[in-house]
C-alpha cells in the first residue's frame, strides 16, 4: 500500500466541475469537492488526509506490538476505522488500509481474549489472595491470644486487602463479610480478655495493698526471726498475686520494698551491735578457760572443784558469745569440768577405801594367805604349796571385787 509520501494522488481524479473521486477495488465515488485551487492541488489536499489515516493504523500496530496499547480499546479502533472506511474523505489505496486494517483486526481479538483470560487469571489469583486473608483472619479471631501480635497482623491484613483489585462485585462482598465478621469477632474476645484481666488486675492491688499494710506494721517489729519468716511469706505472696494496674503495682511495690528494707536494715543494725558484744563476751570467756586450764587438779581436788565452780559463775555472768565460737568454748570448758570431776571421783574412792573395815580384814587375809604361802614353799610340800596358790589367788580375786565396787 502506499505510504506517507508516496503517490497517492494515482488513487483519485478531479472533474470539470470540481468533485473529487477516489478510485478503489468495489469502483469510484465522490470524496469531495474542490473550488479553490487546481485539481492537482485538490488530489494532494485529499492524499494528505489519506496520509493521516495510515498515520494512526500505524500508530495502532505499534502501540499494540508493544504492549502499551489496551487490545480492547485498539480494537474499538480498529472497528471504528473500518466503518469509517466506505465513507472516508480522502484520495490514496483505502484497499490496502481495509486490508492491513483486517489484518490487525485479528491480531487485536488475538490479544483482547488473551487479555481477557489474564485479566480472569488475575480476579481468580485476587480472589483466592483475598480466601487465605479471611481464612487466617477467622483462625486469628478463633484461636489467637497474642493479642498484640494478633491485632497488628489484622490490620496488616487489612492493608494488603485493600491493595488487591479486581475481583468481582458479589464475590469481594461475601469475602468482605467474612472478614468484617472475623475481625468484630476478635476485637469482642480480645475485649472480654483484657475486661478479665483487669478485673484480675483489680483484685491482685486490692490483695497486696494488704500485704503491703501488714507488712508496714511489722517494719518495726524486734521478733526478728519470726517476722523475718513471715515477710518472706509476704514476698511469696506477692509474687503469686499477679500483677496490679501498671501505676498501682509501682507505688504498691515501692512501700512493700521501703518496709522489708526498714525491718531489715533495723535489725542488721541490731544484730551488728550484738556481735560486737558477742565478740566481746568470747574474749572474755576465753580469758576464763585459760585461768581453769591452769587449776592445780593433782594437789587438791576440792579446791580445784571450788574453784571451778567460781568460774562457773563468773562463766554464766558474762552472757552469750558468737554462735560459731559457742561450741569450741563449751568443749574446751567441759574437758576442764571432767579432769576436776576425775580428781575427785579419785579422792574419793581413795578415802572410801582407807576407811572401810571390810576392806581391812580382806587385806589382813589376803596378807595372811601370803605367809601361809611363803612356809610351803619353804617346808617344800608341794601339796600344801598348791592349795597355798589357790587360796592366795581366791582372795585376791575378792578383795579386788572389793575395792571396785566400794
Amino acid at each position: 500500500m502506499n505510504t506517507i509520501g508516496g503517490d497517492n494522488t494515482a488513487f483519485g481524479r478531479v472533474d470539470a466541475d470540481g468533485t473529487v473521486y477516489v478510485r478503489t477495488a468495489a469502483g469510484e465515488r465522490a470524496v469531495g469537492s474542490w473550488q479553490a485551487g487546481s485539481p492537482e492541488e485538490g488530489l494532494a489536499h485529499f492524499a494528505r488526509r489519506y496520509d493521516d489515516l495510515v498515520t494512526e493504523v500505524e500508530l495502532l500496530e505499534t502501540r499494540l506490538a508493544s504492549g502499551a496499547a489496551d487490545p480492547q480499546h485498539t480494537q474499538a479502533s480498529v472497528v471504528r476505522l473500518q466503518e469509517s472506511l466506505p465513507e472516508v474523505h480522502a484520495v490514496g489505496d483505502l484497499d490496502a488500509v481495509a486490508a492491513r486494517l483486517e489484518k490487525l483486526a485479528v491480531v487485536v481479538a488475538a490479544k483482547a481474549e488473551e487479555q481477557k483470560a489474564a485479566r480472569a487469571l488475575a480476579r481468580e489469583q485476587a480472589a483466592e489472595r483475598k480466601r487465605e486473608l479471611v481464612a487466617e483472619a477467622e483462625l486469628i479471631a478463633a484461636e489467637s491470644t497474642q493479642w498484640k501480635v494478633a491485632g497488628d497482623r489484622m490490620r496488616e491484613i487489612l492493608d494488603e486487602w485493600k491493595t488487591i483489585k479486581g475481583v468481582d462485585r458479589k464475590t469481594d462482598g461475601e469475602l468482605w463479610k467474612r472478614y468484617a465478621a472475623a475481625r468484630d469477632a476478635f476485637s469482642r474476645r480480645r475485649g472480654s480478655h483484657f475486661a478479665g484481666l483487669d478485673a484480675q488486675r483489680k483484685q491482685a492491688q486490692a490483695y497486696k495493698e494488704e500485704l503491703v499494710a501488714e507488712a508496714e506494721g511489722l517494719a518495726e517489729s524486734s521478733e526478728w526471726a519470726e517476722t523475718a519468716n513471715r515477710l518472706k511469706q509476704l514476698m511469696a505472696d506477692w509474687k503469686a498475686a499477679g500483677r496490679a494496674p501498671k501505676d498501682s503495682e509501682e507505688q504498691l511495690w515501692k512501700r512493700f520494698r521501703a518496709a522489708q528494707d526498714q525491718f531489715f536494715g533495723h535489725r542488721s543494725e541490731v544484730f551488728s551491735e550484738r556481735d560486737a558484744e558477742y565478740k566481746g563476751n568470747q574474749e572474755k570467756k576465753e580469758a576464763l578457760l585459760v585461768e581453769a586450764e591452769a587449776i592445780d587438779i593433782e594437789g587438791d581436788a576440792k579446791a580445784a572443784q571450788a574453784a571451778l565452780r567460781d568460774i562457773h559463775r563468773r562463766w554464766e555472768e558474762i552472757g552469750r558469745v558468737p554462735r560459731e565460737a559457742m561450741g569450741p568454748l563449751d568443749r574446751r570448758l567441759r574437758e576442764v569440768e571432767d579432769r576436776v570431776r576425775d580428781a575427785v571421783d579419785a579422792d574419793w574412792r581413795r578415802g572410801s577405801v582407807e576407811s572401810n573395815p571390810l576392806l581391812e580384814q580382806m587385806r589382813g587375809q589376803v596378807a595372811d594367805a601370803e605367809r601361809k604361802l611363803e612356809k610351803a614353799r619353804a617346808a617344800g610340800d608341794a601339796r600344801r604349796v598348791a592349795e597355798a596358790e589357790k587360796a592366795l589367788e581366791t582372795k585376791r580375786q575378792f578383795l579386788q571385787f572389793a575395792e571396785r565396787t566400794s
